[in-house]
């Protein structure tokens, strides 16, 4: 009886946990077997970090004739330890996703909201097994699988010279920001821009 009683509990144990199991692994990078990194469909129910209008880090382009939205959600388990430490560890899967914005619409009589078009998505990833530099762009348009970004394109610069964590731009991600100035993380180059900024 004792024997019976032990294999029930287990069994309800493990069925308790299976579940929590199979979301950390959904949340996992999938990549086909040529190569491509499969868009992961949940996002939405990631962390929400941040959401811009209109940002640009290139002052020579043209605004366009429309407003953007820039939404970026990360990976539960890479926000936990960022938390945890001010860093991100290997497997944060950062998505940024652009949706038009309107200003007619219901009841809205000034500024802007987001649509359900999305014009762009693109994913920032690190895998520090499978990418030399760790970090990795891809992206996506409609597609649900996409090519890695080429190493030779201005966004892998552009972060390297100027995230300030771990070449990741949480300089924009508020309430990650105020973590790594209490963790210590914050990369040189970026304080040196921010130093450089206050005394203009």
């Amino acid at each position: 009886m004792r024997l019976l009683l032990l294999i029930g509990i287990s069994a309800l144990l493990v069925a308790q946990e299976s579940p929590n199991i199979a979301s950390n692994a959904s949340n996992a990078p999938v990549y086909t077997a040529d190569g491509k990194l499969v868009f992961p469909a949940n996002y939405r129910e990631w962390i929400y970090l941040t959401t811009g209008i209109d940002m640009d880090y290139n002052p020579d382009l043209a605004m366009m004739d429309h407003s953007m939205f820039d939404n970026v959600f990360v990976n539960q388990e890479a926000y936990k330890a960022f938390v945890a430490t001010g860093t991100w560890p290997d497997k944060t899967v950062l998505v940024l996703e652009t949706r038009m914005a309107a200003s007619k619409g219901s009841i809205n009589k000034k500024g802007h909201y987001q649509t359900a078009e999305i014009m762009t998505r693109s994913i920032h990833i690190k895998d520090e097994a499978r990418f030399p530099g760790k970090w990795a762009f891809f992206g996506f348009g409609g597609d649900n699988s996409a090519k890695q970004i080429p190493t030779s394109a201005p966004c892998y610069s552009c972060h390297q010279e100027h995230g300030a964590v771990d070449t990741t731009f949480v300089q924009f991600y508020p309430t990650l920001l105020e973590i790594a100035k209490k963790k210590g993380t914050l990369a040189a180059g970026y304080m040196k821009e921010e130093a450089a900024n206050t005394k203009k």
